[in-house]
């Protein structure tokens, strides 16, 4: 049977009792790994500041990545444009693509911004009652998780002011966007009709993403621009319908899409039996409540280190909706989680990431995702 094309998602995590050196080596070898094993696109996650990811600098990462790959496409899930210039983005990527063409993904976000407004937003009202998941043709959809309580916590207020130059704003994200795609274009030209151009990046055969979590201002631009959008139900499941709805809405034909293109990301673990899946599974949520938290994602816990933690009735409910929306299993469950996720999107490519304590089994787990999916 025809399946949509499946991708991963790789965040380079640092595990417990490893370290950063270990994580991306673990990542060059997963990325090979992903090649053989039939997969259509590796991507970086960016993240800064957290002890148990090594994906910090993605444009880095994608070249190493590149470089020991051969067909695979590789690229960025996302760009955070909220502290970065589209010309530093497209000189970065175009340096990328010069040495590796027709192979490079852009994907761009605007989760530096939203971490600014979420700084800017006044105090949280008093919490309201707690809301019901519900189920949409047997795909899961949780209650909302606000991230205003982790936007403001001193780690994280601290980490805000360090990304960025003192003083400095981010443009509007759609300003962002058109820039890049301008200049990549070569057709650039500022306010007073002076025109710029990106070397390395001008006529860089980059294939340009905006990734979202909800109905709001990506996937208006994605679907205003007629660009493909990928939409995060591994990261806020509760706005997944919401924010491929609102982008095809929005959607335009230009001469990249004649139609919306969507791609849906999900966390999964899959192993040969169940029982084996769930004991490599069980450090997740404790991953899950450090992001939470405001502190970061911590180095990836053992299974040992996870069945010691003593889990309070808060911190069940601070990663439920998380824990529930993870596909985890036999790869026969996994693959049928996967097609319901496909059905009711209407994904027309899925995105899996899958973090495990040993390599060995994260590897395993894709390899065995791959045999099913492409059975």
């Amino acid at each position: 049977m025809s399946r949509s094309p499946l991708s991963i998602l790789d965040l380079a995590p640092v595990v417990s009792g490893g370290g950063v050196r270990k994580a991306l080596r673990d990542t060059i070898d997963l990325a090979r790994r992903a090649e053989e094993f039939g997969y259509h696109r590796y991507w970086l996650a960016e993240h800064h500041f957290a002890p148990g990811v090594a994906s910090s600098a993605p444009a880095v990462l994608i070249g190493l990545v590149a470089a020991a790959t051969s067909r695979i496409r590789v690229g960025s899930g996302a760009v955070q444009l909220g502290h970065q210039t589209p010309l530093a983005v497209v000189e970065q990527f175009g340096t990328v693509e010069a040495l590796h063409p027709g192979r490079i993904d852009l994907g761009l976000g605007r989760s530096g911004q939203r971490r600014t407004e979420l700084l800017q937003e006044p105090a949280p009202a008093p919490a309201p009652a707690p809301q019901e998941g519900r189920t949409v043709d047997g795909l899961l959809i949780p209650p909302p998780f606000s991230f205003a309580a982790v936007a403001k916590s001193p780690l994280f207020t601290l980490y805000a002011s360090m990304i960025q130059q003192p003083g400095a704003q981010s443009p509007d994200f759609a300003e962002q966007v058109d820039d890049i795609a301008a200049l990549l274009a070569g057709t650039y030209r500022s306010a007073d009709g002076l025109a710029a151009h990106a070397v390395p990046g001008e006529g860089a055969d980059l294939e340009l993403w905006i990734l979202g979590s909800s109905a709001g201002q990506s996937a208006q631009v994605a679907g205003e621009r007629g660009l493909p959008f990928a939409a995060n139900y591994h990261v806020s499941p509760a706005t997944v319908l919401e924010a491929v709805d609102a982008y095809r809405a929005a959607f335009k034909p230009s001469a990249v899409l004649a139609e919306p293109h969507v791609m849906v990301s999900a966390d999964v673990l899959v192993a040969g039996d169940d029982a084996t899946a769930r004991e490599l599974a069980e450090p997740y949520g404790l991953w899950v409540r450090g992001i939470r938290t405001g502190a970061g994602a911590p180095p990836y816990p053992s299974p040992e280190q996870a069945a010691a933690h003593v889990w309070t009735a808060e911190d069940r409910e601070l990663v439920a909706d998380r824990i529930d929306t993870r596909f985890v299993g036999t790869p026969q469950a996994v693959a049928e989680r996967l097609r319901v996720l496909e059905r009711v999107t209407g994904a027309d490519e899925l995105l899996v990431t899958t973090i495990t304590h040993g390599h060995a089994d994260r590897v395993r787990s894709f390899e065995l995702l791959a045999e099913e999916w492409h059975r």
